[in-house]
């Protein structure tokens, strides 16, 4: 109760607020007719089959323990990166462990200062390249304590450092040039060739950048002449120890630091086309956890303190484990309660009831809507490009402007929806309450929603193919 007494409401904690989704999903099972598309294989994967979708009779409604059921099933599904994040946490304990961290930390900040802007731009920069390109997101989430770090010593709060990251890759993956888990994915299922309108997709990527970049320095710039503008303001910061005496960078810690960047190197050389070896989580973790061990050894680290930090680094991210799972029950949910293709069949249909330029928008929101029951790019693409794309050809819109439909609902939308587990992840790291991130991001959604239904507008008109 507030002094005046009145009660006020506070906002629940993010794990309560996923497990509110989680009912919601259930119910939305027993209201909605369940459905299925019949699936086909295609270039090797199983896709719908367009103008096939039938309700499914006699099919039993899910059981109200399966509400409970679903949440051990997702945390085994998500497995891959619930243990990767743990293996990450770790390691990167260790590493802390020999003060490397500290160390280019303070030399960063003797570079960086007082240029906090610079450090924005840049960051942003590299986070939307690598997604764009690489298609990266999960690889991102070691990088979580070091923006922490970095934005506390030029008074940023977590909002607005992890910001540099998740703007950064939600726009990257918004107007991905090759990002071969996307872009490339959804324009094999639509029959284009491979990269193909890639020049469109270059010339929107630094408007809808600086678009990301304006709203993050600006509130950036706001919180930092005055701390009670922040939306993390009133909760307990990971950050409230932060150190501000660091240890001066020797060669140890230079050849710890060189260490880790080669690994993070062949991480992005081994899950890129270009070397074939097709690695992802597993391979992923696996490399972490050999630099753990070689950094151990190199550093003579006592076996006894660096196994104790490992597991202290892991421990840290429980949380973070935790809301993985929530948020994967929840499509979980959905996919066993057999309506999702029914949701997914609804929202396509009224597209074939308007104009070209209205239904290259449209496209755009559903796809949006429905990033946050298959928050999977690769998943999102495999499930409603065999819809979206015939159903381009009946509007009149090329499959081309589908594709970049798909890549603005997907990509853009990641940076929002509490179903995605590397934003959750995240979030998570950082100690950052959803409701606080929602607060902060949606007026940027509503921007990139607007500026990419003109883009798309403008893709019908000038025929982009």
């Amino acid at each position: 109760m507030s002094e005046k007494g009145k009660f006020q409401f506070k906002v629940p904690n993010t794990l309560i607020l996923l497990f509110g989704m989680m009912v919601l999903a259930q119910i939305i099972t027993y209201v909605i007719p369940k459905g299925t598309f019949n699936t086909i294989e295609e270039h090797g994967h199983e896709v719908v089959a367009p103008g096939t979708y039938h309700e499914v009779e006699d099919s039993e409604s899910l059981p109200i323990w399966h509400l409970f059921l679903a949440l051990p099933r997702a945390f085994a599904d998500s497995q891959g990166i619930i243990f990767f994040i743990f293996i990450i946490g770790g390691a990167l304990s260790v590493i802390k462990s020999t003060g490397a961290i500290d160390a280019i930390l303070g030399k960063t900040l003797e570079k960086f200062g007082h240029k906090p802007r610079l450090l924005i731009t840049i960051g942003m920069f590299v986070f939307a390249a690598g997604s764009s390109t690489l298609g990266m997101a999960e690889e991102y989430l070691p990088f979580v304590p070091v923006l922490l770090a970095l934005g506390a010593a030029l008074k940023l709060d977590a909002i607005a450092s992890v910001g540099i990251m998740v703007v950064g890759y939600g726009v990257g993956y918004g107007v991905a040039a090759i990002n071969p888990f996307t872009v490339m994915i959804a324009q094999e299922v639509a029959g284009l060739k491979p990269t193909s309108g890639f020049e469109y997709r270059l010339a929107l990527f630094l408007p809808l950048f600086l678009v990301g970049w304006w709203h993050l320095t600006r509130y950036s710039k706001r919180i930092q002449q005055d701390d009670t503008k922040s939306f993390m303001h009133g909760v307990e910061s990971i950050n409230k120890n932060y150190k501000t005496d660091y240890p001066r960078l020797n060669r140890l810690h230079s050849f710890v630091l060189i260490l880790t960047l080669f690994a993070v190197l062949l991480i992005v050389y081994g899950i890129s086309n270009l070397s074939g070896w097709g690695w992802y989580l597993n391979e992923l973790g696996a490399v972490f956890l050999a630099l753990a061990v070689i950094v151990v050894i190199v550093a003579r680290i006592n076996s006894n303190k660096a196994a104790i930090a490992f597991v202290n680094g892991a421990a840290e991210l429980t949380n973070t484990a935790l809301l993985i799972g929530f948020a994967r029950s929840i499509a979980l949910i959905l996919e066993d309660g057999q309506v999702l293709h029914t949701i997914v069949h609804s929202l396509a249909v009224p597209l074939q009831t308007v104009g070209p330029e209205i239904a290259s928008v449209g496209m755009y929101f559903i796809q949006s809507v429905l990033n946050f029951f298959i928050p999977s790019g690769s998943g999102q693409a495999f499930v409603t490009m065999p819809l979206m794309a015939p159903i381009s050809d009946l509007v009149g819109v090329s499959r081309q402007i589908a594709v970049l439909a798909y890549q603005f609902g997907d990509g853009f939308t990641n940076m929002l929806v509490p179903t995605n587990a590397v934003l959750m992840g995240i979030l998570g790291i950082a100690g950052i309450p959803y409701d606080r991130w929602f607060r902060f991001i949606i007026p940027l959604m509503f921007k990139l929603w607007l500026i990419g239904s003109l883009a798309l507008v403008v893709a019908v008109l000038i025929g982009y193919q």
